[in-house]
């Protein structure tokens, strides 16, 4: 990958912590970030919809047409439509590798499933294998006389008492991965979902291999991709199943995050708050915010993130440009938990200062706001927030369920840096949790992705605040 700037500004400021990484868990990259760079071919345009929608629609028909190995990956884990439709999907799977002979390799990866779950849970990184007599019972997948044509190994990890797994990926034969930001649960939610193969699909089995396979071996806890049988034919008959539409190579950075203990808890999420874990996602958020030159578009769930607050407020005040759109009655009781704060109250903390970004402006003595800012006298950047809101009921068309909430992930910086993943912009994602991202560097990609969400978005948003209309 050539080097832009701010790849050469996120690895050093990764080079000049290698330290802080090295007890992190998985901490493959701390000695070289570099090997985090790869190239994605992206299929198509990001998938949006409810959770439901986007695995009926994109990820459980790349199931079904696996022919070797499935690794799914996901954070919640609940009985709901989505997974009853996964343990069909899985049913047609063992159905079609006894036809051919053989099993398919499946591998169902998770963090929560239950309260009970995460306050007995083991607290071994080697996490908990749930036995075939608990799939039914426990899991609400179909019982192994039904699955007999997988190889099918379902594991949880979860680190008390915050340190959640967030990632959510699902990777077919080891050559396509379906990035979403939707969970195996049962929420009616706006979500989002990214189809990639090349390169970064190695990325993907590594940080893998790390969390969730443990083995000392990396290669050794994997089928061999480059065996002529893999692909379930020696003669190279069967054809590797792809999604409809043409793909565009874009350079990518893999962007993992590992989990960390809750540092320095403070009840004043703009004051005396330690940097966040510099880690390779964190790192080029605020890496990418930081250099933001025009704009930033950001969607997520919530925004309580003290670093995210601080660097959207320095942009502001070079001149940037930044729209938001997250959710003001989402996970509120998390919110007080995790920050001592919640997302409504941030955001006014940030229109707040904005409007006092403008008025130091405007005043006649522009020599004050200089000062004052310790900026050029450059004008404060434009500002628009708004809070998610469904459509009514009288507005929507068909049968389709209507996402109640906002629950993608979604940075845009300068229209051609996207930041897409399982990061929230929220103080858990960014101290505690685990989480994973990919940034894609594509003015085209940008710009398609923030088309289709915003022609989502037109009739689904509640506007808060917007400094050019005020004038």
């Amino acid at each position: 990958m050539d080097r832009h700037p701010l790849v050469q500004r996120w690895l050093r400021g990764l080079e000049n912590i290698p330290t802080q990484g090295s007890n992190d868990v998985p901490n493959y990259w701390s000695h070289t970030p570099e090997g985090l760079l790869t190239t994605s071919n992206i299929y198509g345009n990001v998938k949006l919809g409810t959770g439901y929608s986007v695995y009926a629609d994109s990820i459980l028909p790349g199931i079904e047409s696996a022919e070797t190995e499935v690794i799914l990956v996901t954070c919640f884990w609940a009985r709901s439509a989505t997974l009853s439709a996964l343990a069909d999907s899985l049913r047609t799977l063992s159905t079609k590798a006894l036809q051919r002979g053989g099993q398919i390799r499946v591998c169902i990866c998770f963090s929560s499933l239950s309260l009970f779950q995460k306050l007995f849970h083991t607290t071994s990184l080697q996490g908990q294998i749930y036995l075939s007599s608990q799939w039914v019972s426990k899991l609400g997948l179909p019982s192994s006389e039904e699955l007999k044509g997988l190889d099918l190994e379902v594991k949880s990890i979860f680190i008390r008492p915050f340190s959640v797994l967030r990632p959510k990926f699902v990777i077919i034969d080891r050559h396509m991965v379906y990035l979403p930001s939707c969970n195996v649960s049962w929420e009616d939610w706006f979500e989002g979902c990214v189809t990639l193969s090349g390169d970064v699909v190695g990325q993907f089995i590594r940080f893998w291999s790390n969390v969730w396979a443990r083995s000392e071996d990396e290669d050794a806890a994997l089928p061999d991709t480059n065996r002529n049988d893999y692909f379930g034919s020696t003669d190279g008959s069967t054809k590797l199943s792809t999604p409809d539409g043409a793909s565009q190579s874009v350079q990518s950075i893999f962007l993992p995050s590992p989990h960390h203990v809750n540092p320095s808890f403070s009840l004043l999420p703009w004051r005396d708050c330690p940097p966040p874990p510099p880690t390779p996602l964190n790192t080029f958020l605020l890496t990418a915010i930081g250099h933001a030159q025009k704009s930033i578009y950001m969607q997520t769930p919530n925004l309580t993130s003290p670093p995210v607050l601080s660097a959207l407020l320095a942009a502001l005040k070079r001149g940037v440009n930044i729209e938001i759109l997250t959710s003001d009655k989402l996970m509120i009781l998390e919110q007080l938990v995790t920050a001592g704060s919640t997302t409504s109250r941030c955001v006014k903390t940030l229109v707040k200062r904005h409007r006092r970004l403008i008025s130091a402006y405007k005043r006649e003595d522009s020599k004050d706001f200089a000062v004052l800012e310790g900026q050029p006298t450059v004008a404060p950047g434009k500002l628009k927030v708004s809070f998610y809101r469904p459509k009514a009921a009288s507005d929507r068309v068909g049968t389709a369920a209507e996402p109640v909430q906002s629950h993608l992930k979604l940075t845009i910086v300068d229209g051609k840096w996207t930041v897409l993943g399982s990061g929230n912009l929220d103080r858990a994602s960014w101290f505690t949790s685990q989480e994973l991202g990919v940034a894609f560097h594509s003015p085209e990609f940008a710009n398609d992705v923030v088309g289709e969400v915003r022609r989502w978005m037109d009739d689904r948003r509640l506007e808060v605040y917007d400094s050019s209309a005020a004038g």
